[in-house]
């Protein structure tokens, strides 16, 4: 059942990531959470979050602006490490508080509480119009790498903030698109290194072969989304997602999922 569920968000996140604001994990990463720990569902959807943005590398990378990349994407790629980090600690922290619904019992965890309560602040993030129109200048680069690389080593979310710190460094579009890719490779592999680790401390191990599933499931996506999707309303996307996203907070916070 995993496969199927798992393989079929892939599919659809991948698809509907070219009409919302959410990029590929902030979907996936709540459906494989139904199945695993939430930090080993944050692994796994970084893995084919990676290999989705290697694909993209290899077909617009070159264009990335290269004094971007390493004024933003070097501090993007050591605050990563003590995202990731700080998730292997929150995962390993007792439980907060378990009760007993229906006769199940459930566990409010640490982790959960966060990444649930960052998926509510992403949701306000994505309809503030405020916040869209916000372009940072150059000198705050650096600081907008940290900001982005450790809450992408933590949680996965990092578009919406490093596109804010982009947008006022009048890229072209090719090179906007190519520098952003740059540096969600750079974060993945910082952020899975750490994973790694934690897990093998652990004894968690990876479920290889969803994974890759997961990723092919993902390349498919976007090949159909440009096949079939391109008379689908955004807003109706958006808001659908959004209302999922919602729920999945709540359950992670609540600590349902």
């Amino acid at each position: 059942m995993e496969y199927i569920v798992v393989c079929l968000a892939a599919l659809l996140a991948s698809a509907l990531t070219l009409f919302s604001g959410f990029g590929l994990g902030t979907l996936l990463m709540p459906v494989v959470a139904i199945f695993f720990p939430l930090n080993l569902a944050i692994a796994i959807t970084a893995i084919v979050h990676l290999l989705n943005n290697l694909f993209k590398f290899a077909l617009v990378g070159s264009q990335a602006n290269r004094a971007v990349v390493l004024k933003f994407g070097i501090p993007a790629l050591l605050a990563a490490f003590i995202g990731a980090g700080l998730l292997n600690i929150f995962a390993s922290v007792k439980p907060i508080y378990k009760y007993f619904f229906f006769g199940s019992e459930f566990q409010i965890t640490l982790i959960n509480l966060s990444v649930g309560f960052l998926i509510l602040i992403f949701l306000f993030i994505d309809f503030s119009k405020s916040f869209k129109s916000i372009a940072l200048p150059l000198r705050w680069l650096p600081v907008g790498g940290i900001v982005t690389g450790f809450l992408g080593g933590f949680s996965g979310h990092q578009g919406a903030f490093r596109s804010m710190f982009l947008l006022n460094l009048n890229l072209s579009k090719e090179a906007f698109i190519s520098t952003g890719v740059v540096i969600a490779v750079m974060v993945d592999i910082a952020r899975l290194f750490v994973y790694g680790v934690g897990f093998y401390q652990q004894s968690f191990a990876v479920d290889w072969s969803l994974t890759a599933a997961a990723s092919m499931s993902a390349f498919i996506g976007a090949f159909l989304a440009v096949k079939w999707l391109k008379k689908v309303t955004y807003a109706s996307i958006r808001i659908t997602i959004s209302v999922m996203l919602f729920v999945v907070s709540i359950g992670l916070i609540s600590g349902l999922i």
